[in-house]
């Protein structure tokens, strides 16, 4: 019975001498031995290392293979492979988004070196990689999170609200880009450094309040904006004065508006009278028109006097041989419409008379005229 109860915790001694040993030779086969951090923040257009040493073991007899992958936030959804070494050579173009940016560490990954290293980093290469080394029987693993980061974007500092003693008044800054969390901070360059103390600081929103402003407070101030990964920074000029005179810019204001107002009325006026005088010199005119009777022309005076001349050398060139042309019935005819008096108010000049002596020079003949009655009988 002792004997039978030693040979079976000799049996049991040796079993678990063999798990041992099998413990032992799994543990000292293929192992990633990096001991670095898995978690890893970068900043965008930064190159990152994703370290991945391992060691073989004498029983890892199997070809090498070599894959690195990025995993799916959700499980729903297959990882991407993103570079691969096999059979002696290295493959760097599965993944289209790292194209060209990805490459190993080691010009040889097979000496025990299979980190990647991956260029120009991009917001959208945030994920979960793992680096998986395989050589049959012994096969390890490791994963990384990286987060890429991006920097703040150079931000806009301005000042809101009125810059009079007394006012309240708000500067502002912001940045476009940039990863969150961001954090805003202010602080003055100019005097003291120090911030007014009725200043009101929004670290999150980015602004700060100036409440009561006062000259005091006049300055440079800048604003800068950081995250994890890297900080920006502007200038904003604050400067402060004292109010107007606002009772006096009213009161002037109104002088000015009634000065307008009196000249538009003296313009106004002056137009209207002026407009009245000529209407009345227009009227004068008309009146003095209509009494006075136009002149006679010239033309009809110089007919009548050459009227007369003719009918006078008629006369003085009769004789008693041509009386019996000059008989009644001539002094009864109506006289035409051509040899029409003229006026009353325009009397005819008297006939000139001219001297014996001087007829007689021109070639006159005297020649006697018989008297003549009324009703045109000679006497």
């Amino acid at each position: 019975m002792w004997l039978k109860s030693r040979g079976m915790d000799l049996r049991t001694s040796c079993l678990c001498l063999f798990n041992v040993i099998l413990l032992a030779g799994l543990a000292y086969g293929l192992q990633i031995t990096s001991t670095g951090p898995t978690s890893i923040e970068k900043a965008s257009g930064q190159t990152v290392k994703l370290d991945c040493q391992y060691t073989l073991a004498a029983e890892d007899s199997g070809p090498l293979d070599i894959e690195w992958s990025l995993q799916p936030s959700d499980n729903q959804k297959k990882e991407e492979v993103v570079i691969v070494y096999s059979g002696d050579r290295a493959f760097e173009h599965y993944y289209e988004p790292l194209k060209g940016r990805v490459h190993f560490n080691s010009p040889d990954p097979k000496n025990g070196d299979a980190s990647m290293n991956i260029m120009g980093l991009k917001a959208t290469d945030t994920g979960t990689y793992q680096c998986k080394v395989k050589k049959v029987p012994g096969i390890s693993s490791r994963k990384f999170l990286l987060t890429v980061m991006v920097r703040p974007s150079k931000p806009r500092c301005y000042a809101e609200g009125q810059t009079h003693a007394g006012k309240d008044m708000v500067l502002r800054c912001s940045s476009v880009e940039g990863t969150q969390p961001l954090q805003y901070i202010w602080e003055r360059t100019t005097g003291n450094k120090l911030l007014p103390p009725l200043a009101v600081l929004d670290p999150v929103g980015g602004t700060m309040s100036l409440r009561n402003a006062t000259e005091v407070a006049s300055g440079t101030y800048k604003c800068i904006a950081k995250n994890r990964v890297g900080t920006e920074e502007c200038l904003v000029e604050v400067n402060i004065t004292q109010p107007p005179n606002t009772a006096g810019v009213i009161a002037g204001v109104v002088i000015c508006i009634v000065l307008v107002l009196i000249l538009l009325a003296l313009l106004l006026f002056c137009c209207c009278r002026a407009r009245n005088k000529k209407k009345y010199e227009k009227e004068i005119a008309y009146e003095i028109r209509e009494d006075v009777p136009p002149p006679k022309s010239r033309v009809s005076t110089a007919r009548s006097f050459t009227s007369v001349g003719s009918q006078r050398s008629s006369l003085g060139s009769m004789s008693p041989s041509n009386l019996h042309e000059y008989t009644k019935p001539q002094y009864d005819k109506i006289p035409s419409e051509e040899y029409v008096r003229p006026p009353s108010h325009a009397p005819i000049p008297p006939p000139s008379r001219m001297a014996g002596p001087n007829l007689s020079r021109m070639g006159a003949i005297p020649v006697m005229v018989p008297a003549q009655n009324r009703d045109g009988s000679i006497v």
